[in-house]
């Protein structure tokens, strides 16, 4: 596992060089898992109130290939910022751990605080639901996403800490 970029390091650094490719997004999510500190190259789904295609795309590996070895992805949930059902839950969340995933940014609920908080892994949620989804397996899987009003593509990295969550085009290193 690499270090852990700070975000205020990094909006700092692209604010100096006057770049303008990045997004932040809105302070509105809390961290519910286990690492406070996450990053890696994003996946997504767009989904509403029905988390079957969350499960199977956090079923898969986490790790990715890339030209500087091997990462963890971060899976984007576009849940339409629904709060009436929520998208990840205790189980979900270990299977993400066990396979590997950096994290999961959901665009709005999760449940099950005590098991999320035990897991090996970054989750940032809107709010808490204790209610499930229904599954009816719909939805799309790694496509453009819009969360929080910006827009994430699957592919381009995403680096969340305790002060806020940040999108860019390409793993970022900083000058030591």
């Amino acid at each position: 596992m690499t270090r852990a970029i700070a975000t205020t390091d990094l909006c700092d650094l692209w604010m100096r060089q006057g770049r303008n490719d990045f997004a932040v997004l809105p302070p509105v999510f809390t961290h519910f898992g286990g690492r406070k500190a996450f990053s890696g190259p994003v996946r997504t789904v767009q989904c509403f109130e029905d988390n079957s295609l969350v499960k199977a795309a956090l079923e898969e590996t986490g790790w990715v290939d890339t030209p500087t070895g091997r990462v963890a992805q971060v899976l984007v949930v576009d849940g339409g910022a629904s709060l009436r059902r929520a998208l990840v839950g205790g189980n979900i969340a270990a299977l993400a751990a066990r396979n590997g995933w950096a994290g999961v940014l959901v665009d709005g609920c999760v449940r099950d605080t005590h098991e999320l908080a035990s897991c090996d892994l970054g989750i940032c949620a809107l709010a808490l639901m204790p209610l499930p989804t229904v599954k009816r397996q719909t939805g799309q899987r790694d496509g453009a996403v819009q969360v929080q009003g910006v827009r994430i593509l699957p592919g381009q990295f995403l680096y969340a800490d305790q002060d806020g969550i940040v999108v860019c085009d390409q793993a970022v290193s900083l000058p030591d």
